[in-house]
């Protein structure tokens, strides 16, 4: 429903006076954001936003216009949900895959809480490590690190700018030593992943100002399982290199500790995966923008 994404897109932008960061929260372009805003004006007949080359501010039309499109998108959002699950009182499903530490430490209490707020989902949750096949498997999205290599999925974005993590535990640093550059990590042991036999044991670092580096670390132990591999890092078992969400709360508490930081880490931005446009159901599409507002407002905190 296009008129409905419109004014989506309108209350997002006055939110985060950002087109850009409007286009990734939503899945779209900049340019079909601004086009957007630009079929709204003119459906209206007033000018919302005052445009510069660097900033984006309602006008006072446009203040008044979001006083009264937030409880209107609101419940447009919510009888649309209703439509993709079947109208109340009736059941819809989700068939999601997720890799296993995402999936079990990050998403899980999220979709815990987007089932309590829409009574009637199903919820059919996938963990593995494995990248699963939406085209051929059960399932109507996947969430997954790192750019697709095929072109022709869909992929709706969560967050791109999400990089890796170089971190071990206290145990391990005090028995080895802190290692202070990339360099040294061939002296360490290191707890490396696995993907289709494929042992993940060269590590890639950055900095400003010199070239990219490549590191060979030295595998002492290996697993397809994200989250075994995170399990040997809290006991000492050597230096992991993580998507920081994935270890996010076991930072902030202590239990492991970053690593080399004025190093830049490997991309790993986080993606919703789809097949194709018309597996992106309403009922996804509110999924997505859920869990995308979840990730924008998340800061781990130090357990009391």
């Amino acid at each position: 429903m296009k008129a409905l994404q419109d004014l989506e897109i309108f209350v997002r932008t006055a939110d985060t006076a950002s087109l850009s960061a409007t286009a990734r929260g939503l899945g779209i372009t900049p340019a079909a954001a601004s086009a957007a805003l630009k079929r709204l004006e003119a459906e209206v007949g007033v000018q919302l936003f005052l445009r510069s080359t660097r900033h984006l501010r309602l006008t006072s039309e446009g203040e008044v216009f979001l006083a009264q499109c937030r409880p209107a998108l609101s419940a447009l959002q919510q009888a649309s949900l209703q439509l993709a699950s079947g109208g109340p009182g009736s059941r819809g499903q989700l068939k999601l895959a997720a890799p296993s530490d995402l999936g079990r430490n990050v998403l899980l209490p999220w979709l815990n809480e987007f089932q309590d707020a829409n009574p009637g989902i199903d919820i059919r949750l996938h963990l593995s490590d494995r990248l699963a096949n939406v085209y051929s498997e059960p399932i109507d999205a996947a969430f997954r690190y790192g750019h697709p290599a095929d072109s022709n999925l869909v992929a709706m974005p969560i967050a791109t700018q999400h990089r890796r993590v170089l971190c071990a535990a206290p145990s391990y640093l005090s028995r080895r030593g802190l290692p202070t550059t990339p360099y040294e990590l061939k002296e360490h042991d290191c707890l490396c992943f696995m993907l289709g036999g494929d042992v993940h044991d060269r590590w890639r670092f950055e900095r400003a100002g010199e070239p990219a580096m490549t590191v060979d670390v030295r595998a002492v132990n290996v697993s397809n399982d994200g989250d075994v591999v995170r399990r040997w890092a809290l006991l000492g078992k050597g230096i992991a290199y993580k998507a920081y969400f994935d270890v996010a709360d076991d930072l902030a508490n202590g239990r492991l500790l970053p690593l080399c930081q004025d190093w830049g880490f490997e991309a790993s931005p986080l993606y919703l995966l789809a097949a194709g446009r018309q597996q992106i159901t309403p009922l996804l599409r509110e999924l997505h923008r859920f869990i995308v507002q979840r990730i924008e407002t998340w800061q781990p905190t130090p357990s009391v």
